[in-house]
């Protein structure tokens, strides 16, 4: 027995949510498959399946009997970015080319018609057979390879790739048909309806036998059949027409919700400077691997994740974390795929391939975000699930009523009922959501704001409360030499003879005395025989000058008399939150030296914007109350101290049953925390860690960055309420005017693809977000 497969697809003629379901639903009934996940934002398809019950042609064959076409691997599984499909302008697309063709020669022919009034027929046959020329050409093929008239040639007039043009052929060849021989006035119309119908109502049929039979193709289907019927249908003709260029509209507008977070693989370059002995040699970024050296020079873009080598410059990492200010980049530093190196040239090894770098971990991602649903889009679906079969009930009470109620015409509200079927299309409703999820994530992507799906960015325009882990997340994660206080000789020379002590250290402490004699460019002295360790008391080396010891201030007491002074001193230090260490030598006091972890530059900033968002902040930390009292006062926020993990679960667990509460930590100590928070925030210090753990990352390590993505989620949720309140509107309105005879019937499909284009591009305006 063969192991389930996962089987992933790139999906052609997506655009809006209705399209993956109507997938979804086609995919559920088949054995084996399991694991459907669509997504219309990326044109993909992933999902398990086991082999000996269902085929990948199967598969295939289902998804092209729904109008869609599956042409190879999903593009989250190519080797890189770079690799992509490119995204072109609509009117680069074969609809484009079709629309603005057949669009430009109605306007010439109408133009030809009002310049000289007998030419009112000729033009529109010149246009006719100028659009069909391409028509005739394929159905020619086709018959010369034994297939003269077989249905595939007539779909291959009106698929959805050519819907449009042959529609709009159909109805101008109909209308001059009618004008060369009035008797002729129905059936070229007729048959434009006919022929344009066929792809639609296929669509409609394998809907309904594959789960969705309440499709907008069903609703098409009856309005045009019905308008058929009444004897309408120069209308059905039309009617079929607008439904083309809707499609086509819908793409259009999707593709643009798509190029939101392709926009990043804008930021990778295709070839890179690799260095081989004494030569530079040009090659494609996917030829890189771990441990490659290459050269960047300034203006160029980083071609892949690395460490800096050899060379120092500014680098710009905007385009990957968000971060305003160039970052300052020397040998040992890492650097990231798409920074832009500003102003030296830097010589960096390869840490990453070209499919795992920074960029590429970060569309993944937010590609498998957009793939998952909000609770808000699971609500619009179940919605529209009941929506459209209970408008088809409407429709048909709005046919059958007035003429058996109150003896109406017949023809009047058949006419009317086919209008109020076409209005209500649930296809706007549908988008409405999807569509402002994804550009959100997308936005939120471009600021260094990695949210993990629909679910998180939804929940956090909810959020009430954030809880701030302290160190390295409201501070900066490394201690600084605050205070250095001298009590005999002079401070540049007890820091270098502390910083002796302390050389080859990897104790924080250490590392920042080191750092702090490296500021004051002192000369530190060698030591004989290196340092040795008393265990929680002191560091002591043996120096030119005798043994100098770096300990804390009981380790002090112990070994020399200290004055009231200098335990005032100590004492008022500690108060502030410091962590004070004294410097001896050979029992004798030199002086005092005081480090803390200092708050980052911008937590007051960050604090202070969620407070003028109306959330509430509060700092939930191990840390001694001493010192989590002085962070916190010097940052205007509550903290709550000396807690194990457990005390912060459940500290997480008595805010969150009064409101959602966002965890803010590193992603790593604070896991649990992270995991049982309404909402898990990763700061981005490790990159590997942010992209990974937690619900969002915040890539460029700002505590500004929490206000941001509130904004952005309160952003994205107004915007979702404004497209279903937008879309149920429009349709409302015209449901009123069609039932007073207002709305004809091309009107009421114009109605919903106008609605469908305006939530789209409502949507889209979440891709302009700037974070305040």
């Amino acid at each position: 027995m063969a192991a389930d497969k996962v089987l992933k697809l790139r999906i052609e003629g997506m655009d809006c949510g209705a399209c993956a379901t109507k997938i979804e639903n086609a995919l559920q009934r088949l054995p084996g498959v399991s694991d459907i996940a669509v997504s219309f934002g990326q044109e993909s398809l992933s999902l398990r399946v086991d082999e000996d019950r269902t085929s990948r042609i199967t598969i295939e064959g289902r998804i092209r009997a729904l109008g869609f076409r599956p042409v190879g691997d999903d593009p989250a599984a190519k080797t890189t970015v770079t690799e992509r499909r490119p995204v072109r302008g609509w009117w680069r697309t074969p609809r484009g080319h079709l629309v603005i063709g057949t669009g430009a020669l109605l306007v010439l022919a109408y133009a030809f018609s009002h310049i000289e009034p007998s030419w009112s027929t000729w033009p529109y046959i010149a246009a006719t057979v100028i659009g069909l020329i391409p028509i005739i050409r394929r159905a020619v093929a086709g018959a010369t390879m034994g297939t003269p008239f077989s249905i595939e040639t007539l779909m291959s007039i009106a698929a959805i790739g050519h819907l449009v043009i042959g529609t709009g052929a159909l109805l101008v060849l109909a209308y001059a048909f009618s004008h060369i021989e009035p008797s002729w006035s129905t059936w070229p119309y007729i048959a434009a309806t006919v022929i344009g119908l066929i792809p639609i109502i296929r669509r409609a049929v394998a809907g309904a036998t594959m789960g969705t039979p309440f499709s907008i193709e069903t609703l098409m289907s009856i309005a045009a059949i019905g308008a058929l019927v009444i004897g309408e249908a120069p209308e059905a003709a039309i009617v079929v027409f607008l439904f083309a260029t809707g499609e086509l509209l819908e793409g259009v507008a999707a593709g643009r919700a798509r190029a939101g977070i392709e926009a990043l693989m804008d930021l990778v370059p295709r070839t890179a400077q690799r260095i081989r002995g004494s030569e530079v040699e040009t090659v494609p970024v996917e030829e890189l691997a771990p441990g490659d050296l290459v050269m960047v020079r300034p203006g160029d873009r980083v071609p892949s994740d690395g460490e800096v080598k050899d060379g120092t410059s500014e680098v710009d990492e905007a385009p990957v974390t968000g971060e305003s200010m160039p970052v300052a980049k020397k040998p040992g530093a890492a650097v990231y795929a798409g920074s832009i190196n500003i102003d030296g040239e830097l010589q960096i090894t390869i840490s990453r391939t070209a499919a795992d770098n920074t960029i590429s971990r970060i569309i993944h991602a937010v590609e498998e975000a957009q793939a998952t649903k909000a609770p808000v889009a699971r609500f619009i679906d179940s919605f529209s699930r009941w929506y459209t079969p209970a408008a088809m009930v409407v429709a048909l009470l709005v046919v059958v009523g007035p003429p058996l109620l109150m003896g109406a015409d017949w023809f009047t509200w058949v006419y009317r009922g086919l209008a109020v079927l076409l209005v209500a299309c649930p296809c706007a409703l549908v988008i409405s959501t999807p569509a402002a999820i994804a550009s959100g994530l997308a936005s939120g992507a471009r600021h260094g704001l990695l949210i993990k799906g629909g679910a998180a960015l939804e929940t956090l325009g909810k959020i009430k409360t954030v809880a701030f882990d302290k160190t390295g997340t409201l501070t900066r994660g490394k201690p600084q030499v605050t205070d250095v206080v001298v009590l005999d000789g002079a401070a540049d020379d007890m820091v270098a003879k502390a910083a002796a002590v302390e050389r080859g250290s990897s104790h924080p402490l250490g590392v920042a005395i080191l750092a702090e004699a490296a500021r004051r460019t002192v000369e530190i002295p060698r030591s004989f025989g290196g340092s040795t360790a008393t265990p929680g008391k002191a560091v002591t080396a043996r120096l030119r000058a005798g043994f100098v010891s770096v300990g804390s201030p009981r380790y002090a007491a112990e070994q020399a008399v200290l004055d009231d002074e200098t335990l005032k001193r100590i004492t008022s230090l500690e108060a502030e939150g410091k962590t004070v260490v004294a410097v001896l030598e050979s029992k004798r006091m030199l002086g005092l030296i005081a480090l803390r972890d200092e708050p980052r530059d911008d937590a007051r900033e960050g604090l202070a914007r969620l407070q003028a968002l109306g959330v509430q902040a509060v700092m939930l930390t191990g840390d001694n109350a001493r010192t989590a009292k002085a962070i916190a006062g010097a940052l205007g926020l509550e903290a709550r101290a000396d807690l194990l993990p457990d005390d912060k679960l459940e500290a997480i667990a008595g805010y969150k049953a009064s409101a959602p509460i966002a965890m803010v930590g590193d992603g790593i100590n604070d896991a649990p925390a992270l995991a049982a928070a309404s909402v898990g925030i990763a700061m981005g210090g490790g990159t590997d860690v942010a992209l990974e753990t937690a619900d969002v990352a915040l890539l460029k390590e700002r505590v500004t960055g929490v206000a941001e993505l509130i904004a952005l989620s309160r952003a994205t949720l107004a915007n979702i309420w404004q497209n279903v309140t937008l879309a149920l509107a429009l349709k409302g309105v015209f449901l009123l005017t069609t039932l007073f005879g207002a709305t004809p019937l091309w009107m009421a499909i114009l109605a919903d693809t106008g609605a469908t284009v305006l939530v789209t591009a409502n949507a889209l305006r979440l891709l302009r977000f700037r974070g305040r």
